[in-house]
């Protein structure tokens, strides 16, 4: 079945229509928010070439650029969204879980604004193959970098998908079986002993096992990052070398030396605050799933399956009202690492477009200014991916992965959903060729 599943997925990607190769571009009289902290810079000229930016100029300085020339009064120019935590299905549930409903999902984040995820544990059947197809250029998604198996303790958190480990020394053939076979952009392992919450307890992986792990990927060049939810275990992940960890503290208000920690370290972490707000925004407002992005990125039977069978599943959880509870703990967690200089990254824990823009505004609701959310959903994203020399900014040399918008994003972040166009090396996307679950839509720019 993983076979047929894999040729399906293949198949159904080189019957997608292929975008149309990069071109050159010239954006002019655009207000630049360049993705970098730097404050907005009005009347600019950005320039691509073929997948790379070329030129980042003053437009009263820019003469005779090559290529498309775009008229761009009025708008704004970002860097394209960057999601570092999803999980990449489709579809609700295991029913609707097929490979067409994963392609139309990544097709959703491009509709959204998002041009690169980072899918943080998966089947390997599901995620390597899409991870080849992007890359090659095949299916219409975001970049996709992934870890494919997570790495984890026996009976620890995650093990459904994971390669475990118990003896590092006995078990380090296993290890270079995942690297070789799957190659992961970022590894992910677990440090979660759970009981909190609804949870019960579960085997923890041990502190030298976990540095034992961390330092063999980072010899192998690749970055790591840890599931946590409290602060004891974020704090003994970053002593034991993680790059990045793949959530915020949840259980309970940081401490002040913790935020001091991660300020002083800046190591990366995923905010993912959409997950625990997902749950009570169902069950109270499911009209959320009318708005334009989930109409456009959702089936319409997956949209009434949400609106009863699943949001009366939420209603009946304590798992809901515990999250409801937590959830604003985990923005004020956030807000605070953020105000101490630490790194926060925008990552969802979810499998849509529409979270992404969501997670946009918990962040803002958590009181982080929407100027400094910009920062956090896209260079910020870079950084934590290892990828901030190539993605995450508008800087010439970096691959042109751009979100040109209607309206000012650092005034509302609302107004990142007003989308002119998004463009994905080079290439703008046609959102009416995008195989999106809610149907065909209409291309927002034209050329």
């Amino acid at each position: 079945m993983k076979k047929l599943a894999l040729l399906a997925a293949c198949a159904m990607a080189v019957a997608l229509p292929r975008a149309a190769l990069a071109e050159a571009w010239a954006i002019e009289h655009v207000t630049l928010i360049d993705g970098t902290g730097h404050a907005p810079q009005a009347d600019m000229t950005v320039t691509v070439d073929g997948d790379r930016i070329t030129g980042v100029t003053p437009s009263a300085l820019t003469k005779s650029p090559k290529g498309h020339v775009i008229d761009a009064h009025g708008k704004y120019l970002m860097p394209g969204l960057m999601d570092v935590h999803i999980h990449l299905h489709g579809g609700v549930d295991e029913a609707t879980d097929t490979v067409e409903s994963r392609t139309q999902a990544l097709a959703g984040f491009l509709y959204s604004g998002v041009t690169t995820v980072y899918d943080a544990g998966n089947q390997t059947d599901i995620i390597l193959p899409l991870r080849a197809a992007e890359r090659a250029g095949k299916i219409a998604s975001p970049r996709i970098f992934c870890t494919g198996n997570l790495i984890t303790y026996p009976g620890s958190h995650g093990s459904g998908m994971a390669v475990t480990v118990q003896d590092f020394e006995k078990d380090k053939a296993k290890l270079d079986k995942q690297i070789a076979e799957q190659q992961p952009d970022v590894i992910k392992l677990t440090l979660e002993e759970e009981g909190w919450g609804a949870r019960p307890m579960i085997p923890l992986m041990p502190e030298q096992l976990l540095r034992d792990v961390i330092r063999y990927y980072n010899l192998h060049g690749i970055r790591t990052t840890i599931h946590v939810s409290s602060e004891l275990r974020a704090e003994e992940a970053i002593f034991a070398g993680t790059d990045s960890l793949a959530h915020p503290v949840i259980q309970g208000p940081v401490s002040d030396s913790f935020v001091k920690l991660m300020g002083a370290k800046k190591i990366p972490f995923a905010s993912t605050l959409t997950i625990g707000d997902n749950y009570s925004r169902l069950a109270e407002h499911p009209e959320f799933l009318d708005q334009p992005l989930y109409a456009a990125t959702f089936s319409a039977a997956d949209r009434q399956t949400l609106k009863t069978k699943v949001r009366a599943q939420y209603q009946a959880r304590m798992w809901t009202a515990w999250m409801k509870l937590m959830t604003p703990v985990a923005e004020e967690n956030v807000r605070k690492v953020h105000d101490a200089g630490g790194v926060v990254a925008m990552g969802t824990d979810q499998s849509s477009g529409p979270a992404s823009q969501r997670e946009l505004e918990l962040l803002v609701a958590s009181g982080i200014k929407p100027f400094d959310v910009l920062t956090i959903a896209t260079h910020n994203g870079a950084v934590l991916l290892g990828k901030a020399d190539k993605l995450g900014s508008v800087e010439p040399g970096k691959l042109a992965d751009l979100l040109l918008l209607n309206a000012d994003p650092t005034a509302s972040i609302e107004n990142v959903k007003k989308i002119a166009f998004v463009m994905k090396g080079g290439q703008i996307i046609d959102e009416s060729t995008l195989p999106l679950a809610g149907g065909p839509q209409k291309r927002r720019f034209t050329p």
